[in-house]
């Protein structure tokens, strides 16, 4: 792996970046944060799509930083709600709340709802952005249900209440690696990976 070659992780998130360290291991670049390279951005979450979120966080953090950025945008899409939260899943119980209001207010909102109506999805759009302009979108998703209550210890967001049929838990209670198999992000990182893999470095 050369040195110079770096991909900023564009988040403050030190859950999110830890997924993508795991995620994106081995691939030949050097993985680096926001911290790291000393660069503050601020981003509203503004666009109308998780496209749209991820290409304006993707582009503000290249730009600033000179280095090959990645950022994503998730949403939790729950049918009962029509879609909700979506776009607005970070947001949806406000601009400061914490995961557990997020969970709370989504569950309050589900009150009543019977569980075979509790379908919901969790997508990611992953953007990679190049300083100069370039922008290229890798998608992920993973089908689930809402489950009335919270369980588990690992992850974060609605990951307590996204329940996988299949797996007969909640993601929260996958371990990571566990997780990062089945989740959106990983979906997506797997599909960013061959790319990043093979990239020339002049692309």
């Amino acid at each position: 792996m050369t040195q110079g070659r770096r991909l900023l992780l564009a988040t403050d998130n030190r859950a999110k970046a830890r997924e993508y360290r795991m995620l994106l291991k081995g691939i030949p670049y050097r993985l680096v944060t926001p911290a790291q390279l000393g660069v503050k951005v601020s981003v509203a979450e503004g666009g109308s799509t998780l496209e749209e979120n991820a290409i304006s966080k993707a582009m503000a953090y290249a730009r600033a930083s000179g280095v090959l950025a990645l950022a994503d945008d998730s949403g939790l899409e729950v049918d009962a709600l029509g879609g909700e939260p979506g776009v607005r899943s970070a947001r949806y119980a406000g601009p400061e709340a914490s995961d557990r209001e997020l969970v709370r207010h989504l569950l309050d909102k589900l009150k009543g709802v019977p569980w075979e109506r509790r379908q919901a999805r969790f997508r990611c759009v992953i953007a990679l952005a190049w300083p100069e302009g370039r922008v290229k979108l890798f998608k992920g998703e993973c089908p689930g249900m809402i489950a009335f209550e919270p369980k588990g210890r690992f992850g974060f967001g609605y990951d307590p209440i996204f329940y996988l049929p299949e797996l007969g838990k909640t993601m929260a209670e996958l371990e990571p690696g566990r997780k990062n198999e089945i989740s959106h992000r990983g979906r997506a990182a797997r599909a960013a990976r061959p790319f990043l893999e093979t990239m020339d470095k002049s692309a």
